[in-house]
C-alpha cells in the first residue's frame, strides 16, 4: 500500500532581521520603531500560523504588547514564534522579540505579545478549520494554560471597546492622517498586511502624543490591536488617533484604522482596526519624563478617560500570568 507524504506540522517559527537606521522613526531615536517590531513580529507569527494550517491566514488581534527596552540599530532581531494554542479555525501564538549586538552574540529579551490568527479559504475568504495543537511538555501546557486564561480579558476588552463612541464634541488632542494602500503594503493574499497596519498604529499615535507633549515620545504597551476587515489594494486608509487620558507619565490614545473606496468619500470610511495604545515622554537621555496633563472637559471626553481607566482595572482583575517564562522562553 502506498502511503501519501504529509507535511510535518512545525508548531514554532524564528525569523531574524538586522535593524537598519531606516527602522528608526525619528532622527535622535534611542531604538527602532515601535511600529517597524510589530511588523517583524507578525511576519513571524504569520509564518508560523501558515506553517502550521497549511492556509492562507490573517490576523484577527494582537495583544497585551510589552516594549522593554529600545532595540539599538545594528543589533541582530530575533523573533521567536510558537503555537499555543488552537481554536476551530483560530492560532493563538506566543511571539518573543529578543535582540544582540553581533559582535557579542548575546541575545536579551526586548518585547512580547500574543498574536491570534484565522485560517482563511483563499478562495471565498471564510474560515476554515484548522488541526487541534496539544501540548506535551511542561513548558508547552504553560503557554497553552496562558493563552487560554487571556480569552476571558481580550472578550472583556473587547466588548468595552465596542461600547465606546468618538464622534461627539471633543477637545481632545487629535491626528487625522489619510492616503491610499499601495501594492507595497500587501501580502500575497491582496490584503494589506496586518504588520504594515500595525506600523500605520504607532506612528500616529507617537505624532499625536509629541505634538501633545511637545516632546519626543514612545510607544510601551498596547492592550489590544482588533481587526475587524481586510485593508486592499488603493483603499483610502485613515488613520486616527486620539488622546483619551493622561496619567503621571503615560498618555493613552485611542486609534481608528478606517478605510474604503476612495470613491465614496471620506466621511463614511468603515473602521478596519482599532487599537488602545500608551505612550510615555522620553528626554534627550532615553528617560521618561512627566507627562503635560489633559483635563477632559466634554461628556465624551469624560467618558473616553473613564473607558481607558477601565480597560487598566481589567487587566489588573485578570491579572494575566506573563507569556513566557524563562524556561519556556529557552525552548521558543
Amino acid at each position: 500500500m502506498l502511503l501519501s507524504a504529509m507535511p510535518l506540522k512545525n508548531s514554532r517559527q524564528t525569523l531574524r532581521f538586522m535593524a537598519a537606521p531606516t527602522d528608526v522613526l525619528t532622527a535622535g531615536a534611542f531604538g527602532v520603531d515601535g511600529g517597524r517590531v510589530l511588523e517583524w513580529i507578525d511576519k513571524a507569527a504569520y509564518a508560523c500560523a501558515t506553517g502550521w494550517s497549511g492556509r492562507y491566514c490573517v490576523t484577527a488581534y494582537v495583544g497585551h504588547i510589552h516594549f522593554t527596552r529600545p532595540i539599538p540599530v545594528g543589533h541582530i532581531v530575533e523573533v521567536r514564534s510558537r503555537i499555543a494554542l488552537t481554536g476551530r479555525s483560530s492560532m493563538h501564538i506566543v511571539n518573543e522579540v529578543l535582540s544582540a549586538d553581533p559582535r557579542e552574540g548575546v541575545f536579551t529579551r526586548a518585547c512580547d505579545c500574543l498574536v491570534i490568527f484565522v485560517a482563511k479559504d483563499e478562495d471565498t475568504g471564510k474560515p476554515v478549520p484548522v488541526e487541534t495543537y496539544t501540548p506535551n511538555t511542561e513548558e508547552e501546557r504553560y503557554l497553552h494554560s496562558t493563552a487560554r486564561a487571556r480569552i476571558g480579558l481580550r472578550q472583556a476588552i473587547e466588548k468595552e471597546m465596542a461600547e465606546q463612541t468618538y464622534d461627539g464634541p471633543s477637545d481632545a488632542p487629535r491626528l487625522v492622517t489619510r492616503f491610499l494602500a499601495s501594492p507595497n503594503d500587501v501580502n500575497w493574499g491582496g490584503n494589506v498586511h496586518g504588520g504594515t497596519a500595525m506600523e500605520w498604529i504607532i506612528e500616529s499615535g507617537t505624532a499625536c502624543t509629541m505634538e501633545w507633549a511637545g516632546q519626543r515620545t514612545v510607544a510601551v504597551y498596547a492592550g489590544g490591536i482588533r481587526f475587524y476587515r481586510p485593508i486592499h489594494i488603493g483603499d483610502l486608509i485613515e488613520v486616527d488617533s486620539r488622546l483619551m487620558r493622561t496619567d503621571t507619565r503615560s498618555m493613552q490614545v485611542s486609534i481608528h484604522v478606517r478605510a474604503g473606496s476612495p470613491l465614496t468619500g471620506r466621511d463614511n470610511l468603515p473602521t478596519a482596526i482599532h487599537a488602545a495604545v500608551t505612550f510615555i515622554g522620553i528626554d534627550v537621555d532615553g528617560h521618561s519624563v512627566p507627562a503635560r496633563q489633559f483635563t477632559p472637559r466634554t461628556e465624551e471626553d469624560i467618558r473616553l478617560a473613564e473607558h481607558s481607566a477601565t480597560l487598566r482595572k481589567l487587566r489588573a482583575e485578570y491579572a494575566p500570568q506573563p507569556l513566557t517564562t524563562r524556561r519556556a522562553s529557552q525552548m521558543l
